[in-house]
């Protein structure tokens, strides 16, 4: 608990046997619940994550949205989830930034970027930023909100993210949230984070077909919602 606040944090993870325990290491003490969403994983990385103290849950519907999804359905009443990989990318230390302004009634939901922090050389591939810049450009260009980063680590009020039902199973999960936070008039910030090489290949800008279906992925959805979401016409 911090500030008065249950805090959760869910972590979807594929095959990081070798990464997940130094990020159950990292995440502060009053973090009260860690949730390791594992996405079909064939390694350790369900015994690793037990071993270090998290609630595991199976979720075999493979995608990043689904393991998210999977979280959040076995969290216990919290007040505020944080969202992270399980790859050692993000810095879980660095969470208070995230919570901190939500504690204190300044946001509701608030988005790590990479952008705007320190980064690893190498730790963000070039299609991995051009992604985001057109993302986040076509976003603030269709619902006139400004963010400069789609970044996995993230804090959001349980109650504003329930009331924003979220639906994306793939790798559309973060932007999604963030139009739909948009749409909703959730007061959003963004705080630096700082990023890191991950441990182990990345499934999906460690290649050029996951680079290429995550990109597809996020487009359709921010085409989806211009198009028939609340604000569309």
């Amino acid at each position: 608990m911090r500030g008065g606040q249950r805090i959760s944090c869910v972590i979807p993870a594929y095959n990081e046997e070798r990464a997940i325990a130094a990020v159950l290491s990292g995440v502060p003490a009053w973090v009260d619940r860690i949730v390791v969403a594992d996405n079909g994983s064939v390694d350790g990385t369900a015994e690793v994550a037990r071993a270090g103290g998290a609630h595991v849950v199976p979720v075999p519907e493979r995608g990043y949205g689904s393991a998210c999804l999977g979280g959040l359905a076995v969290l216990p009443e919290t007040d505020i989830v944080v969202f992270l990989d399980g790859d050692y990318s993000d810095h879980p230390q660095e969470m208070h930034t995230l919570v901190d302004p939500i504690i204190a009634g300044r946001a509701d939901l608030v988005i790590g970027s990479r952008v705007l922090g320190e980064v690893e050389a190498g730790a963000l591939t070039p299609q991995q930023r051009f992604g985001n810049w057109l993302a986040t450009r076509l976003v603030r260009a269709i619902w006139s909100v400004t963010y400069t980063d789609l970044g996995p680590f993230r804090a959001i009020r349980r109650a504003a993210l329930d009331g924003l039902r979220m639906s994306d199973r793939t790798f559309g999960w973060t932007v999604e949230m963030q139009i739909k936070a948009a749409q909703s008039g959730l007061v959003s910030l963004e705080r630096p984070v700082s990023y890191r090489r991950r441990i182990g290949q990345s499934k999906i800008s460690g290649t050029i077909g996951g680079s290429v279906r995550a990109g597809t992925r996020i487009l359709s959805l921010i085409a989806r919602e211009a198009l028939w979401g609340p604000r569309a016409g």
